[in-house]
């Protein structure tokens, strides 16, 4: 935070970010000091709690019942082209489907991509969910295209009318943030129940990597470019549409990659609902079954589609020779000849069922293991559980029980908890290490309360603190008045629910993918093994990550941190292997110059050089994180996401949009205090 009349007059002449973390401290000790002669302190008062999402639901269900007819009308004839599509991929002959894909693969790729293609969609024909795989094609087939026009418009808006630029990112900011179980409510009451409403939630969540593309795109076009274009006289939309567009073709191209897997991803969510055979359906069928062997199948089904779809579009975007048309000619050729040949005796691919066998060798093997080692995989969950994650979410005087850990937590021992605190958090402030013992005071507050039994008033001035040294006073503003407004709308505990399974999982996440970037930019070995499951982990869609915690962990709130984590920890990795990585070696020649060794160098020069990447790999897994807690609500956790999930299946309009609204705005807080913080140590840096 640069120096200005906020803070040059700050006491003991602490630094902004040592006064910030005191004053925070203070504030909680204060709080739970106070608790029992104000307990209001904790509890914000249910008199002054606003009924903001019957509220809600009042004022959006008018307005969605006087769009209804409207909606219902556009719904029907959306139902025309997704009717067409999935015709027209189910009756098309299978070989004639793979054949057109290894096609393109070969046109885009050469044989490598044509091999992906066709391995890719002979497993699919294997698996036995080629009807329900060309189902969920059909989605994306009609969705895709609504999302690139809506992006394209977006984009094309924003760049040429600079004043909605700024309104226009907000939108998208909301739009990525808010959760998709969240507007599924509300599409539910206007299109009605059917997988048009699968398909209108894909277009609204595929749409925003677009605009952001096309925007990116349009005004990374080099100056000369568009002096070009009107030194030739052209008219505005011909130097857009003729010139420009073109020019940004390249990233135009990575929206489409983004939207097309956002799409995928958002269909098999719309699953959800139900309605429609696809394989997102199956996925969660066998699922609720416990049928882990079929369910793993079809999550692979999607993973390959995913991959497949991923690649096939990236290359798009990549400014590659396109390979020999001959080619095309001779596969599109020999599938057709094979289809002609086997005519009336081609199989059903729904007769296919080659994995079934495998599929029960899963479960029957799952069994014994479970049998087998079940006991020591309980260990593991209800040692995190008691002793790590439980603690963290109500405190030790809630959570230290005489079953658990031996002993009852008494009031006496918080005191003393704290007064140790205290104590070393003094002592650390008067040698000289002031944040340190600020963040030690700040911990053992969150220990001994729990995050989901903070008082209100030490994480709504706690953020407002945060937000004044990343951002200065407007930042702190916003997070303090973002947060009182989930206070005084009732979702207040259930939103600190939300954030302490989501903290809990960044933390994780930190821990493990900082410490696993680390080793890969040190070793290139190490990245050559790591980078392929990160692009894995990448192109999963949400809902698989579900299936394997389910088969080793069941429900429960331990199997949904797993998978918060394992769809969350690919940015840390990612961003923290590129920071490292791309220190200016005149930096790094100075370094050696002087006799550093190594370690020195990643210490003294490397990492203070990565921050602000290390920053954004950061704000990109509170993203993933707080985006992954309504698909874990579907395996039994609390929060706000579990309000969302649960209005979904009353059709509460006004609580899934409340509920998604808190949701939206943790995130876009979370959001920009990291950003404050990337940007003042990008300004510290010179970049």
């Amino acid at each position: 935070m640069p120096q200005n009349s906020e803070t040059k007059s700050l006491p003991w002449g602490l630094t902004p970010g040592a006064f910030a973390a005191w004053a925070a401290a203070l504030l909680g000790l204060a709080c739970i000091l106070l608790t029992p002669v104000f307990p209001w302190l904790v509890k914000w008062p249910a008199a002054l709690t606003l009924p903001m999402t019957d509220w809600i639901g009042s004022v959006v269900g008018w307005f969605l019942s006087v769009l209804k007819p409207a909606a219902r009308l556009f719904s029907a004839g959306l139902g025309y082209p997704m009717l067409w599509a999935n015709w027209l991929l189910t009756a098309t002959p299978w070989p004639l489907v793979i054949g057109v894909v290894t096609a393109i693969g070969w046109y885009l790729g050469g044989l490598r991509m044509a091999a992906l293609g066709l391995g890719g969609l002979s497993f699919v024909l294997a698996s036995g969910y080629w009807i329900e795989s060309m189902n969920t094609l059909a989605l994306v087939a009609v969705s895709v295209p609504l999302a690139l026009m809506a992006g394209l418009s977006i984009g094309i808006l924003a760049y040429e009318f600079p004043r909605v630029k700024k309104p226009v990112q907000g939108l998208l900011d909301v739009m990525q943030t808010v959760p998709t179980f969240a507007y599924l409510t509300p599409l539910l009451f206007l299109f009605g129940f059917g997988p048009v409403v699968g398909l209108i939630a894909s277009a609204i969540y595929a749409a925003p990597p677009m605009a952001r593309n096309v925007l990116l795109g349009l005004e990374r076009v080099e100056d000369d470019i568009k002096d070009a274009a009107v030194m030739s006289g052209g008219t505005r939309r011909q130097q857009l549409f003729l010139i420009e567009i073109p020019a940004a073709a390249t990233q135009i191209m990575v929206g489409v990659n983004q939207c097309l897997m956002a799409a995928l991803s958002m269909v098999i969510i719309a699953a959800v609902i139900g309605g429609f055979n696809d394989i997102g359906w199956e996925v969660l069928l066998t699922m609720r079954k416990a049928q882990f062997g079929q369910s793993f199948l079809a999550g692979l089904v999607i993973v390959v589609f995913a991959m497949v779809i991923d690649r096939m579009s990236g290359a798009l975007a990549m400014e590659r020779r396109r390979y020999d048309l001959r080619v095309i000619g001779l596969l599109m050729a020999v599938a057709l000849l094979f289809t002609l040949l086997m005519g009336s005796s081609l199989p059903n691919p729904s007769d296919y069922a080659a994995f079934d066998p495998t599929a029960a060798v899963v479960d029957r093997a799952l069994g014994d293991f479970t049998a087998e080692y079940g006991l020591a995989l309980d260990q593991l969950k209800n040692t995190i559980l008691f002793y790590v994650m439980l603690p963290l979410r109500i405190g030790l005087d809630n959570a230290v029980l005489p079953f658990t850990w031996g002993f009852m937590w008494t009031p006496a021992m918080s005191m003393i908890f704290l007064a140790v605190a205290a104590t070393g958090g003094v002592a650390l402030f008067l040698t000289g290490r002031r944040v340190a013992g600020a963040v030690l005071l700040l911990l053992a507050v969150t220990v001994e309360t729990g995050v989901a039994e903070l008082p209100w008033a030490f994480v709504i001035g706690g953020a407002g603190l945060v937000g004044w040294v990343s951002g200065g006073r407007k930042l702190a503003l916003f997070a303090a008045s973002m947060l009182a407004l989930i206070l005084v709308s009732g979702l207040w505990d259930r939103a600190l629910l939300s954030l302490y399974l989501s903290g809990v999982s960044v933390l994780a996440c930190t821990a493990v993918g900082g410490a696993t970037g680390l080793l890969c930019a040190v070793s290139p070995a190490a990245w050559r093994v790591v980078r392929p499951i990160c692009d894995m982990l990448q192109t999963i869609p949400l809902f698989v990550f579900l299936i394997p915690v389910l088969m080793f962990f069941q429900i429960g709130e331990f199997s949904a941190f797993l998978a918060i984590c394992a769809y969350a920890v690919v940015p840390m990795i990612r961003y923290t292997r590129h920071g490292l990585i791309n220190t200016p070696e005149e930096m790094l020649e100075a370094a050696v110059s002087s006799g550093a060794t190594g370690w020195q160098i990643m210490r003294e020069v490397r990492a203070p050089y990565a921050v602000p990447t290390i920053l954004l790999g950061l704000n990109q897994t509170i993203l993933y994180a707080f985006s992954m807690l309504v698909i874990a609500a579907l395996i039994g956790t609390t929060g706000l996401g579990q309000s969302i999930y649960l209005a979904l299946g009353k059709g509460d309009v006004g609580l899934g949009l409340g509920a998604g609204a808190a949701m939206a705005i943790l995130a876009l807080v979370a959001d920009r205090l990291v950003q404050g913080f990337a940007e003042e140590k990008r300004r510290a840096l010179g970049l």
